[in-house]
């Protein structure tokens, strides 16, 4: 069977594309992102966005998409029902525009989507992350916008992580020293860098993060993307 594929657009945007032919994009920030390869024009597939929060370098571009590509968005309860009210269809929006929230689980066409906590701020709801595991079985953990936390080794204990994606950047979200203890918490077989290198006050490359993780962690692969690359799980 052909290898599920993770690609990045820049900053905390990737896809998912399983050999099933479905692909889901998360938090696919495209329009006014310094990093992407390309604008929201280069998207050519999607089947679910999933959000993790709200700030614009997340969830800017989610409408457009949305409509463009007629993907379900899945949101969290009261970033769902903000989208609803600038014009996604219901019909487009997970449980008809009432989302999920954390702790919770939901299958569709064969993908499962577990919402999870991330420590971070936004202003609608919660800021969140994602388990995906995909119909050809593998399991992807996106952290969404995060400092570090504890219950990350109870995400790594609960699911067998293929790839963890976590935010490496600093100011915002963790840096590369805890992102790398992150990636030995979770357990993870990989981990791909993100959120790294768009604005000049970002940690610039994924340098210092590669280097720690062959201190703290030296059994787990290190995915370095470059915007608009993609690798095989």
């Amino acid at each position: 069977m052909p290898p599920v594929k993770i690609r990045w657009f820049g900053h905390s945007g990737f896809s998912v594309q399983d050999p099933c032919g479905k692909t889901v994009l998360i938090d696919p920030w495209l329009t006014g992102n310094p990093a992407a390869p390309s604008g929201p024009e280069g998207i050519g597939r999607a089947d679910f966005i999933l959000l993790t929060h709200d700030h614009f370098d997340h969830a800017s571009d989610a409408v457009l998409l949305a409509k463009r590509t007629g993907a379900l968005v899945v949101a969290i309860f009261e970033l769902a029902g903000d989208l609803k009210a600038k014009g996604v269809p219901e019909s487009q929006l997970l449980h008809g525009g009432i989302g999920m929230n954390v702790g919770g689980t939901v299958v569709l066409d064969g993908f499962s989507f577990t919402m999870t906590e991330a420590r971070h701020s936004c202003s609608l709801g919660s800021p969140a992350g994602y388990v995906i595991r995909t119909p050809a079985g593998a399991i992807i953990y996106h952290s969404g916008d995060t400092g570090i936390f504890a219950g990350m080794s109870l995400i790594g204990e609960l699911h067998p992580i293929d790839v963890a994606i976590l935010p490496i950047g600093s100011v915002f979200t963790m840096d590369y020293r805890q992102a790398a203890k992150a990636a030995a918490m979770l357990q993870a077989k990989a981990v791909a860098p993100m959120h790294y290198g768009t604005f000049p006050i970002l940690e610039p490359t994924a340098e210092r993060f590669v280097a720690e993780m062959k201190r703290v962690a030296p059994g787990v692969r290190v995915i370095e993307l470059k915007p608009g690359e993609e690798a095989a799980l």
